[in-house]
């Protein structure tokens, strides 16, 4: 079995990578919410579907924007 004791822990050098904000999950929310919603509001799923997908990418992107920074 190997002895793990040798190894130098990272230097402080070594960028640290933060992690990166999930914006997905609110394409992913509005749509099903919008289809939902649609359907159940104004008998138009589809038409829910596609604000609740428009909803859903203009806040991934504000979250990539703000992400960025």
């Amino acid at each position: 079995m190997s002895d793990n004791t040798d190894l130098e822990p990272a230097s402080p050098q070594t960028p640290q990578k933060r992690p990166t904000a999930a914006g997905g999950v609110f394409i992913a929310l509005g749509t099903m919410g919008g289809a939902i919603a649609g359907g159940a509001l104004f008998g138009e799923p589809v038409i829910g579907l596609l604000i609740g997908f428009g909803l859903g990418v203009a806040a991934a992107i504000v979250v990539a924007m703000l992400d960025s920074k």
